[in-house]
Order: C-alpha cells, then structure tokens, then sequence
C-alpha cells in the first residue's frame, strides 16, 4: 500500500506544533503541564514514559479527543479546537485498546472503516485488499476476528486506522501485552509506513520500541516533557552500560561499603554508583572493560560478589538519570475513563 498526504492537510511543515499544552481532569489532577513540542512531517516520533506520566491524556488531546484546558496543537496545520473535523479526517487513531468488530469479518471490519472515513466507493475493494496484504491478513480476510491472536487483532486495528492513508498516525502503545514476535512483526509494519512517507506517534513504556523504531522522541514524566533527543542521545545520559554486582551480604552497610570501594579503586571515580537491593550498581562507559578489576578489588576488601551483569540501559535507568527517580515513583495517572475540562467524541 502506498500512502499519501491527504488532499486536505494544512500547508505547515509540522505535523504537530504544541505549544504549552495543559490538560486538567475535572477532580483537578493535572494530566498533562505545559508541553511544547514540534513534530515534522514524516519523522517517526515517540512519547516514551511509564504508566501514568500522561502518555495516553496527550495523545488523546492531539487527536481531538480532550480539548486542551490551556495552550494550542495544531495537526496536519489544523487547530484541535477550532478546526477538529479536518483534524480526524488527516490522521490514523490506533488507540491501546483494540477496537475491532468481532461479529464482522476483517475485510468487513475494514470496509466499515472506509464507510466511516469517505473513502471513495471506487477505491475500496484495491484499499481493502492492499491492507489486508499490508498487515499480512489476507489469508484470513473472511474469518471473523473473534478467533484471531491478540497480535492479529492488533494488525487489523492497524489497517482500519490507515484506510484514507492518512499522513500522520498516532499509535498509542499498540505493542503492550504482545509476545516478542506479534510485536516485532508490527514493528515492521511500521516501518514500512514510515518509509512510504506517513509521519508515526507512538507512545510507549519500551525503551527498546523506541530505539528501534523512533528517530526522535520525548521523554515525558509527571505530566511534564523532561527530555527530548534521539534514542542514542537519551540512553547516553546514563553514562554508558549497567554494571550490577550482587554481594551474599548485602545489608546496607555492606552496600555502602561496597560503594566506598568501588570509588576508591579509581575505576569508577566519576560514574554514578548507587546501591541495589541485592549489592551495588555503576552506569559507565566503561563498565565492560573495568568490571573484573572491581571484582578483585571487592574480593580484597572482603565481599563474596555471588552474581555479574553487564547490560544496556533499561527505561528504569533512563528514567533515573534523566528525572533523579524510578519508574516505580511516578504518581500522576492518565485517566481515560475520567473527563476534563471538555471532552469530544470522535
């Protein structure tokens, strides 16, 4: 399938300009706290942050369901307020939930679509069969989705949002609850539409989604955008690889010990070392050469190191070096049964 900007997207060169958006649901939480964001047309953008940072209250602002309690987005050109009609017919909506007929078959799910979006009576039946190709279920065209995988009726939410090829698409985590291969066959899919030109949203909790799918994303925390780079640019705030070293005693003052040593061998004397529940761990860029070093100097001292690891930065270690605390802190919630200030149907 190829896509196409849709004959009634804006003239801007954004396909999103945010600027110090709010969103405040009705029991005062504030969901969303000043975001400013410029996303161009035909990036593929990520809003990266755990459950309850305000992931799932921005996309649903952008898409024109929540109106905005302050600030302005404009989409494809057009205000989400004043202009929210021209909005939905320029995008794809892929929300968490999937949004499938189980009573009509998949080529019939996709038909109600391109009833519901104007597509032309004349392009159908090829848009149809594109798709269904597109998201490799046209072996299954006529099988009511009610039997299908959890990844398959993803896949099918998938070309219902793309059915007037629109130029932008919001994916709000559509990978979460998938194995690895119903995600990484998505992936591609994405991908794909990406190369063919269609700007990609997505929010997610994966850092590794991210970094293989993102060209830029934000990092977004209680409400509030705190970084915004590049994947690589992102986890180098970490300060490299994750060295973590599991002690038999690891009581806390056997950690700080622990840490005590590990600055005081020279190794590590400017990376970050904090203690673990289970012994000490030290982001740095040269945790894989100078790890086995700091194991004898911990043997010396007199630790037993009863586990090593080496790994990539994780969302949690993000998270730490970006914001000062984990994802297990994060206390603002989305709230998509709840309403602000004004809410509107799609």
């Amino acid at each position: 399938m190829q896509t196409k900007p849709s004959e009634t997207q804006g003239t801007s060169s954004m396909a999103i300009a945010a600027r110090n958006v709010e969103l405040t649901y009705a029991d005062g939480t504030r969901a969303v706290r000043g975001i400013d964001l410029d996303v161009p047309k035909g990036e593929f953008f990520g809003f990266l942050g755990p459950n309850g940072a305000g992931k799932t209250t921005a996309i649903k602002t952008f898409v024109t369901l929540l109106h905005p309690t302050a600030g302005s987005v404009t989409v494809n050109g057009f205000d989400v307020v004043d202009q929210a009609r021209a909005v939905r017919s320029s995008i794809g909506y892929m929300a968490q939930e999937t949004s499938v007929d189980e009573e009509l078959t998949a080529r019939e799910n996709i038909q109600y679509a391109c009833e519901i979006y104007g597509v032309p009576r004349s392009e159908r039946a090829e848009r149809i069969d594109d798709l269904l190709a597109l998201v490799d279920l046209a072996d299954v065209a006529d099988k009511q989705p009610s039997g299908f995988s959890g990844g398959m009726k993803k896949r099918l939410d998938v070309a219902t949002a793309l059915v007037h090829e629109p130029p932008l698409v919001f994916l709000d985590e559509p990978t979460t609850g998938l194995d690895p291969r119903a995600r990484n066959r998505l992936w591609e899919y994405f991908r794909a539409i990406n190369r063919q030109g269609t700007t990609v949203f997505l929010t997610t909790q994966y850092l590794e989604e991210a970094d293989e799918l993102c060209d830029r994303l934000s990092v977004i925390q209680d409400g509030k955008l705190v970084a915004t780079d590049s994947p690589d640019a992102l986890k180098s705030r970490v300060g490299g690889d994750i060295l973590e070293i599991t002690l038999e005693d690891s009581t806390a003052e056997q950690r700080a010990h622990a840490q005590r040593v590990a600055r005081e061998s020279g190794l590590f004397a400017d990376n970050t070392i904090e203690p673990t529940d289970e012994g000490i761990a030290i982001a740095s860029e040269h945790a894989r050469r100078e790890g086995t070093d700091l194991l004898v100097a911990l043997r010396d001292a007199g630790f037993t190191v009863t586990g090593f690891d080496v790994r990539s930065p994780s969302l949690d270690d993000v998270f730490l070096a970006i914001t000062g605390e984990s994802e297990s802190d994060e206390t603002v919630e989305d709230q998509p049964g709840d309403t602000a200030q004004t809410e509107v149907g799609r």
